[in-house]
């Protein structure tokens, strides 16, 4: 924001110079931060404290977002649906402060159940006139339903799913009182009513009272600070916000300019649904006209029996994730972002589903899927803008019983995503083992898993092989072998990516599919399962799930010998794909290492590698 034109600073326009929009630009968004470090800090379960499947974001008077945390982007894009649907829900004369909105129905606003997202208007220092709205978003491990961890990979109806929360006052505030340095504060309470009837629905209610009272102090955060804002900045700041997205518009509609113009086309499928039914098609037409874009899935699917359905939030957040990985990652994050972008959802299908359809897994896999067919329709527009595909699925695993020891006492659930392989891209090979795209969360460490569950993790490794060949490799996916210990469990699996695997680009080839099995005390498998599927385990039983890799970028036999040494020595690619794929073998890398003369001229130099990525 250093050229006052750019930044929207024309005094004569905004009355708001530059320099005070770059500082107070920054404030909001170290105040999301802010938000967001709260929440991770003081949530009680796992599943937020250690993967950080949380986001938070700050929203103007109007609702329209002004700034975010950088985190979840499934969350991101879908949570200002969430804050127009409260906002709708409560009419402003209604609100006072210290109140708050809860809610997760994933047909108004929210994206499936087990995302709770809380809004809370922030009043200026009178206390009469909401000036902004602070809301986070975090997964809850249990929201009830069929399966423990709420993410059950066979269900039919939203009703299965877990429980359904309208927008409800969570938070009901009691009046103004003066804080200690003569500031405004809000008192509140939370409604025990509402409260009482969402722990008595959930199997782990302590954990969920936990999290909850963790995202209300992430909102009590966000107003605090915002407070800290208006009274060094005074009524500049609804200006400045307003300039900002002004600001974001103009930065993104200078970018999709530089864009090629035209009508991209692309499609992808999901194998199943978990009931029979596939492949489904996901179609997409994306159409940039100079600085407007279009983004249209016209000839996708019917919204299917399965869990697998998106509701449109979740399609416009991994379409406008999909545009902002393509253009000029520096501007901010705002509303002002998307003004350029439209997009087209058939209503009643795979992408826009209408109730009563189960969408848990929308949220969790077809997202994934929208994000490889929009980078797929990109591609064809400028193939070294976007990356190959990534693993193209989430891999949700739940655990959930009683647990067994002396210390507990009543039910377990949990929940997590597994890491797999990135989509190499133009400027380098994809990462191993990381969570793509929509996720962006972190697994959950060994230690944690066996101090907080009654499980054990048995294996936890890359998959060698497993990224696609290319002058680029594609990222390793992962195996991670979990056993239940001395207990029955029931166990879900929902997942993509065991037939079609993830597209290559340029000539890359591309990444291997997943896998799941139950296997034995020595890992070998014993049964094969389904990519989706429910079932009961044994005490002892070992769960085994194996990651997809990404997509290769660009001819293999372009790939520098050295990278291809390199992955040999650290055990990420065989002898025989080396061989086969690349046309080196084991002689290679020992006169690479040992520096002699066979086949060192070939092969290259090793120099000045430390042994990573």
């Amino acid at each position: 924001m250093s050229d006052r034109s750019d930044a929207g600073g024309d005094e004569d326009a905004t009355g708001v110079d530059s320099v005070t929009l770059s500082v107070i630009r920054n404030g909001l968004e170290a105040v999301a931060e802010e938000m967001n470090a709260d929440l991770v800090r003081t949530a009680y379960s796992p599943n937020v404290t250690e993967r950080r499947d949380c986001s938070t974001a700050l929203f103007d008077a109007d609702g329209e977002m002004v700034a975010q945390a950088e985190t979840i982007p499934v969350h991101l894009g879908a949570m200002p649906f969430s804050v127009a649907a409260a906002v709708e829900a409560f009419p402003r004369s209604e609100l006072r402060p210290g109140d708050s909105i809860l809610l997760n129905d994933p047909f108004r606003g929210g994206a499936h159940l087990p995302d709770l997202t809380l809004v809370t208007p922030i009043f200026d220092r009178p206390g009469d006139e909401i000036v902004a709205f602070a809301a986070n978003r975090a997964h809850h491990a249990d929201v009830g339903g069929t399966t423990g961890g709420s993410v059950g990979a066979t269900t039919t109806e939203i009703y299965q799913e877990g429980l359904r929360v309208p927008p409800v006052k969570y938070e009901v505030g009691e009046g103004r009182t003066t804080g200690p340095e003569g500031q405004p504060r809000a008192d509140s309470v939370v409604a025990e009513d509402v409260q009482a009837l969402l722990l008595a629905n959930v199997r782990t209610p302590d954990e969920r009272r936990g999290d909850l009272r963790a995202q209300t102090a992430a909102n009590a955060t966000g107003r605090r600070r915002y407070h800290d804002l208006l009274a060094e900045h005074g009524d500049t700041l609804s200006r400045a916000t307003s300039a900002i997205q002004d600001y974001s518009e103009r930065r993104m509609r200078a970018a999709l300019a530089e864009l090629p113009d035209g009508r991209f086309e692309f499609e992808t499928h999901l194998e199943d649904d978990g009931r029979g039914n596939g492949p489904l098609p996901i179609r997409v037409a994306v159409v940039i006209d100079d600085t407007d874009v279009t983004v249209d899935f016209a000839g996708t699917a019917d919204q299917t029996d399965g869990p697998v359905n998106a509701v449109r939030a979740v399609t416009a957040s991994a379409t406008y994730y999909a545009l902002r990985c393509v253009t000029d990652p520096e501007i901010p994050p705002n509303a002002g972002c998307y003004r350029p972008i439209r997009i087209e959802t058939p209503t009643g299908s795979l992408v826009d589903a209408e109730p009563p359809a189960a969408v848990v897994g929308g949220n969790l896999e077809t997202s994934q899927r929208v994000v490889d067919c929009v980078f797929g329709a990109l591609a064809e527009a400028d193939p070294t803008a976007v990356p190959a595909a990534g693993q193209g699925t989430m891999n949700n695993v739940t655990f959930g019983g009683t647990d067994p020891r002396p210390d507990r006492d009543g039910e377990y659930a949990f929940y997590e995503t597994e890491a797999g392989g990135a989509g190499a891209h133009a400027g380098g090979d994809g990462d191993d083992a990381v969570h793509v795209h929509m996720s962006n969360t972190l697994n959950t460490p060994a230690e944690v898993v066996e101090t907080a569950y009654p499980l054990r993790v048995e294996r936890y490794a890359l998959r060698p092989d497993t990224g696609g060949a290319g002058r680029h490799r594609g990222g390793l996916g992962l195996r991670r072998d979990v056993r239940v210990r001395d207990h029955a469990a029931r166990c879900s699996l929902l997942a993509e990516r065991r037939t079609s695997r993830p597209y290559g680009l340029g000539g890359g080839e591309p990444g291997a599919t997943g896998g799941a099995a139950l296997v034995d005390d020595d890992g070998r498998d014993l049964e094969s399962l389904p990519a989706k599927t429910t079932l009961e385990l044994d005490p002892g039983s070992v769960v085994s799930v194996r990651t997809p890799g990404g997509g290769g970028f660009g001819d293999p036999e372009d790939r520098d010998p050295a990278a291809v040494v390199r992955d040999l020595r650290l055990g990420k690619l065989s002898v025989d794909r080396a061989r086969e794929v690349y046309g080196i073998d084991a002689d290679d890398v020992v006169a690479a290492e040992t520096g002699s003369g066979t086949g060192g001229g070939t092969v290259g130099s090793d120099e000045g590698d430390d042994g990573e990525e």
